[in-house]
């Protein structure tokens, strides 16, 4: 009686383990193929071979961000000097600003960021206010506070001809203290590019960077939008050129359009220098500003 009873619970817990390994094999069958469809898809990816996606795209010069995001384990850094003519209320006026940006790989098509920003003592420390002898300067001066952030792809394939990216950045309350009323300043913007062909790219910003986290802070928030059209000067070249068009517009102060042109030279696939030029379109947009830098990427 027990053995038969042994041999009945036996085969019963055989056709329940059965029954079970075959509902999960057939559960895991379509989540597999789900699975293998969409690494498929990822690998198989001809555009990622155009000279566009291969060749070191920074977010440096100007103001356009590119949807360009690093692979796992890449690294590339972003550094420059800009000088900002006398003329016209913009931030930086007759002022040096040294600028870095740090750009890290990361994984589910995510990019860490940090950018750092020097802001230099004019020449001879000093300006003069009236007819008398110059007065020394008393404005911000040093490291400016550290701005981080991530890229997210909304993209479903990294690098297709037509991509779109979300950054979330933040200005902190660091830097030297004579950078006054210093503040959380949380901003966002939807990056956008489209491929022309294997080697130019036309990109555009949509953002915008209010203070604080209260309501009241979104009064003294700032919007922006960009676009911005690169590629080389000529085919077999590693010259190429830069053309954007940008406003910001902020309730004090309106609308503040400028222009930025740029060249770039590419002796190596990650390496690129690059000098600009630019210029507000309004006497608030700020005057003439000049610039050069230097872009590389590690890692493959």
């Amino acid at each position: 009686m027990n053995h038969f009873r042994q041999t009945g619970v036996w085969g019963a817990m055989r056709k329940t383990t059965l029954l079970t390994a075959g509902t999960l094999l057939t559960l895991a069958a379509p989540a597999r193929t789900l699975a293998q469809s969409a690494a498929a898809e990822a690998a198989y990816n001809p555009n990622a071979e155009s000279p566009f996606v291969r060749l070191i795209r920074p977010d440096r010069p100007g103001q356009t961000i590119t949807t360009n995001m690093l692979y796992p384990g890449q690294f590339q850094l972003e550094t420059g000097l800009t000088r900002y003519g006398t003329g016209g209320n913009a931030r930086y006026a007759g002022r040096q600003v040294w600028g870095s940006t740090l750009r890290v790989g990361f994984f589910n098509h995510i990019e860490l960021r940090a950018t750092q920003n020097y802001l230099r003592l004019p020449v001879g420390g000093n300006r003069r206010l009236t007819e008398g002898p110059a007065a020394p300067f008393t404005g911000p001066a040093g490291f400016a506070p550290l701005n981080v952030g991530a890229k997210f792809l909304v993209s479903n394939v990294q690098n297709a001809r037509s991509q779109i990216v979300v950054l979330l950045d933040m200005n902190l309350r660091n830097g030297d203290a004579s950078f006054a009323d210093k503040q959380l300043e949380p901003g966002a913007r939807l990056l956008l590019s489209q491929q022309l062909g294997q080697r130019f790219g036309l990109e555009g910003n949509f953002g915008f960077r209010q203070q604080g986290f209260k309501a009241e802070g979104t009064k003294q928030g700032q919007y922006l939008t960009t676009l911005a059209l690169n590629g080389p000067l000529g085919a077999g070249t590693h010259f190429g050129f830069l053309a954007e068009t940008y406003a910001t517009w902020q309730r004090q102060r309106g609308w503040q359009p400028g222009l930025t042109s740029g060249l770039f030279y590419r002796p190596l696939p990650g390496l690129r220098l690059d000098v600009t030029a630019g210029h507000g379109l309004t006497p608030a947009a700020g005057g003439f500003n000049i610039g050069a830098g230097l872009s590389a990427r590690l890692g493959k």
